[in-house]
């Protein structure tokens, strides 16, 4: 089930973010997960071998995982290291749907606030999805 080889992750920090670095990572290995770029299984890269290479604390690598964990994102096992946890279709496709109606509520604002109709979204909808804009 578990994968022996280590998964290299794509993890970005920036200064100029409000959120905490250890949430800056957090998010950025969930959202890898929840994508399907980091497979169920996958063995993540120990907790100081991620901070040498982010150049931060051992500590703050740490709050991620631990965050990571305790969401259900990933399984850490004792002297064999820290796994994607399985995770089931319903619970992906609930990540999904929470954050598309976080975009929608976005889309609403905007809209009320340019006093855009429905029928403008809907037609802005259909030109982004055949490509036309």
């Amino acid at each position: 089930m578990y994968r022996k080889e280590k998964t290299a992750l794509d993890i970005i920090l920036s200064n100029a973010n409000p959120d905490p670095i250890y949430a800056q990572i957090a998010e950025q290995i969930r959202s890898q997960i929840v994508s399907g770029v980091l497979k169920e299984g996958s063995l993540l890269p120990s907790i100081r071998v991620l901070a040498k290479e982010l150049r931060i604390s051992v500590i703050t690598t740490k709050r991620a995982y631990d965050e990571l964990e305790k969401e259900g994102y990933i399984q850490t096992i004792a002297a064999k290291g820290s796994y994607v946890a399985s995770r089931n279709h319903e619970q992906i496709k609930e990540e999904y749907l929470r954050k598309i109606e976080e975009h929608m509520r976005a889309i609403m604002l905007l809209s009320d606030f340019l006093d855009l109709g429905e029928d403008e979204l809907g037609m802005m909808y259909e030109l982004l999805k055949r490509g036309d804009a």
